[in-house]
């Protein structure tokens, strides 16, 4: 593939497969962290602990859309970043207090509106985490317009295993819910103190004003990630908002958990993606910035065997890591792991999109998402509950990541590979056959997982999906390159 044998080409995989390593430390502490704390909590506990974490991601998730591309995009342009990145972090982190003020305030009148009074202490605690996490956010968008993807890369491995290590130490000590909250709040520190480390830029240095293309872009992209950050989580409230208890709350957020990968994935790849695009296009390297465009839909085409593959085996799955008491999570985490990988395929496309110079499309394509889903849940939560809920989920991801494909394709005239995805069908169908009958039990499924994934390997080699160029680059990759990846020069 020429366009990721190019120099931007190879420093964008170089970078999100740093970057998604790093984050699946996210899964893999998260799952362990979950495993502890539903054992720990109880699922109705754990419901509480998930609720509030969804309100705070909500509130933190919207902020950083407003400035995350923004920044990206004018640190990635300018000649005298420094100047940028000092102004854009401190408005993230005063925009963050303001967060927390604002949860603060209506944390118990939230509580009481979803008839959980308890949730008002803790909204009040978790939101400090806000400004903690608006700064450190700030320096990371900073950290990826400048293409400095690998200390990128590090800040979030730290935060994971901090995050892992404060949640089972303050817990296991008998602070229960409080704990796992402060444990989140420590691991953000550890972020935002390594983060700020590798920027380098005082947080009280020179600041310039930002110009109206500023404010105007980052009020698209903010009004347009509120609709998909709202949408991502929205599942969960409305379960509860139409009379779901604490406890069917747990069980979904249980499955909500599992199906992070990814979204993992899409955290990791579609900064960098914007940042690569966004440097070619300036560059004047439109067609080349259009072919990567293209092998980016394609890779997440790839992501659907291995949905297929967690479908399958959902129910041994949820069973090993969270015991029988969420095993009714099962069936959910099955549909939900499909709607993450549409949700992948939206997040790539809205990148596209926003790099094409029409950032106002992304906000009519992720709007009506949001109307859509409630639309759907309100008809089928009544009468079907969690699982409809999760259905209602992947339906509409699915329909968004369709209409999004649609609108790149209007644009640049890229579509994602026909021959790719008839090759991920049938991975997908061999993949789902073995995860479903195959059965196994306890560390097993580890094992079974493994050899699945190989065999989905195995079968995208057969059906010659793989270039000789792309194999030999892969190899280069898992030898660490002969040659080191150059690093772009500073702004």
């Amino acid at each position: 593939m020429k366009s990721f044998s190019s120099q931007p080409g190879r420093h964008l995989i170089d970078g999100t497969v740093r970057v998604f390593f790093a984050g699946l430390l996210f899964p893999l502490t998260g799952i362990i962290t979950a495993a502890f704390l539903t054992r720990r909590l109880g699922p109705e506990g754990y419901g509480l602990l998930v609720l509030s974490a969804t309100i705070v991601g909500w509130i933190e998730l919207s902020l950083n859309s407003f400035f995350a591309r923004t920044t990206i995009k004018f640190v990635a342009e300018a000649e005298d970043w420094r100047s940028i990145g000092v102004t854009v972090s401190r408005l993230q982190f005063l925009a963050g207090v303001g967060g927390a003020l604002l949860l603060a305030a209506l944390a118990f009148p939230l509580a009481g509106a979803l008839d959980e009074p308890i949730l008002g202490s803790y909204l009040c605690l978790y939101s400090l985490h806000i400004p903690l996490t608006g700064l450190a956010q700030g320096y990371q968008n900073i950290l990826i317009g400048t293409g400095k993807f690998k200390q990128k890369a590090v800040g979030a491995a730290w935060q994971w295993i901090a995050r892992l290590v404060l949640i089972l130490v303050l817990v296991e000590l008998g602070f229960s819910i409080q704990g796992a909250i402060l444990g989140s709040i420590g691991a953000s520190l550890v972020e935002l103190a390594i983060s700020r480390r590798y920027v380098g830029i005082p947080f009280f240095g020179h600041a310039i004003l930002p110009t109206q293309a500023f404010w105007n872009v980052g009020l698209v992209l903010f009004l347009s990630g509120l609709s998909l950050n709202s949408y991502a989580s929205l599942g969960l409230v409305m379960l509860k908002a139409y009379g779901g208890t604490a406890q069917e709350v747990g069980i979904y957020g249980a499955a909500q958990n599992l199906s992070i990968l990814p979204g993992i994935f899409s955290m990791a790849l579609a900064p960098l993606l914007f940042s690569t695009l966004s440097r070619m296009q300036s560059a004047g390297e439109e067609d080349q910035a259009k072919e990567i465009g293209r092998v980016t839909m394609r890779m997440v085409l790839g992501l659907l065997p291995i949905a297929a593959m967690v479908s399958g085996a959902a129910s041994e799955i949820v069973t090993l890591f969270f015991g029988q008491a969420f095993e009714p999570a099962a069936p959910l985490f099955a549909l939900l792991i499909w709607g993450a990988v549409a949700f992948v395929m939206i997040s790539v496309a809205m990148t596209i999109v926003t790099t094409a110079a029409h950032p106002r499309l992304t906000l009519i394509l992720s709007a009506p998402l949001i109307f859509i889903a409630m639309i759907g849940y309100w008809a089928i939560i009544p009468t079907h509950g969690a699982f409809g809920a999760a259905f209602v989920t992947a339906g509409s991801s699915w329909l968004g990541a369709v209409s999004c494909i649609l609108v790149v394709y209007h644009l640049w005239s890229i579509f994602p590979p026909m021959g790719t995805l008839a090759r991920s069908v049938v991975a997908s169908v061999l993949a789902y056959a073995l995860g479903a009958f195959w059965p196994v039990t306890g560390f097993w499924v580890l094992v079974k997982l493994s050899v699945i994934s190989v065999i989905i390997l195995l079968t995208y080699l057969v059906l010659r999906e793989f270039s000789a160029s792309e194999i030999a680059q892969a190899r280069s990759f898992v030898s660490r390159r002969t040659a080191p990846v150059e690093q772009p020069h500073e702004m």
